[in-house]
């Protein structure tokens, strides 16, 4: 939502200086300054990153259009799963997880917002399994190191991508803008208002090369890569999480060691956990 609002402050005060300072909007629509400067950077994009990473990059641009996922509600139900997990193997052991962890039965453990999390469930799988098999706590740890920095040097792809595209439209809009004073320059016979008008739509190739890169494209990025340490952190508190389970820490201080990792805007209460606790743990009775 703040993407939306920030594109609209944008081309209001860019637009608003324009037209009140005397200018013309139509100037400025120059399609096929448009067509070499966005056809040009497309396919710079398409020729510098693989099918998976342009995908990728697609699908995390568009979502910054979206609320993070990362809030406090998520962490909040992060916390009670994990609070959930611990409890059941205090009270029956890990064994008694070997059963469920590939099965449906997982969602009597973790809430639907985890589950619906696909690549954070399967590290959490993953990571389940070797505990079974009685991996040490250290071992795991180094394990979990290993996969969270393939996961964040994963991330950083598709946003080098985008930053890559956002440094090349000032240059393509140069070229455009080179393109359009080849054209004038060969056009000098025509009468100097004529001249003015190519000389104009030259110059608006710069001028949206320039906007687009540090208007739009950038601020993008930018909330990209924001949101990818956000989400690098849940992964880090799910992984404390793992560790006290391989500890056999209590359930309680799980859910209290997990909390101190959360950042402090999105952390949830010593309040709001307890109460939800104390209503995760009246549930069954309540059934």
């Amino acid at each position: 939502m703040l993407v939306i609002i920030g594109y609209v402050v944008i081309v209001g005060a860019i637009m608003g200086g324009f037209i009140g300072g005397g200018g013309h909007p139509a100037v400025l629509f120059q399609p096929f300054e448009y067509i070499i400067i966005i056809g040009a950077a497309l396919g710079a994009f398409v020729c510098g990153n693989s099918l998976p990473v342009i995908k990728a990059a697609l699908a995390q641009g568009t979502g910054t259009l979206k609320a993070a996922k990362c809030n406090k509600a998520f962490y909040l139900e992060l916390l009670l799963s994990f609070y959930a997990l611990s409890s059941k193997i205090r009270k029956e052991g890990l064994l008694s997880l070997e059963d469920i962890i590939d099965g449906p039965e997982i969602e009597t453990i973790f809430t639907p917002a985890i589950t619906k999390d696909h690549h954070l469930l399967d590290f959490i799988r993953d990571n389940l399994r070797l505990l079974v098999t009685g991996i040490e706590a250290p071992a795991l740890e180094e394990l979990m190191d290993q996969a969270i920095e393939t996961h964040h040097e994963e991330g950083h792809m598709p946003i080098k991508a985008v930053k890559g595209l956002a440094d090349g439209m000032p240059a393509f809009g140069i070229v455009a803008a080179v393109l359009g004073v080849v054209h004038t320059m060969e056009s000098v016979s025509l009468p100097p208002a004529e001249l003015g008008k190519l000389i104009a739509a030259a110059l608006v190739g710069t001028f949206l090369g320039i906007l687009l890169a540090y208007g739009f494209i950038s601020p993008v990025a930018n909330v990209m890569e924001e949101r990818l340490e956000a989400y690098g952190n849940v992964y880090k508190c799910a992984q404390k999480g793992l560790l006290c389970c391989a500890k056999a820490i209590s359930p309680t201080m799980t859910a209290e060691y997990m909390r101190a990792m959360i950042p402090s805007n999105l952390r949830p209460s010593f309040a709001e956990l307890d109460e939800q606790l104390k209503n995760a743990k009246n549930k069954p009775a309540e059934g």
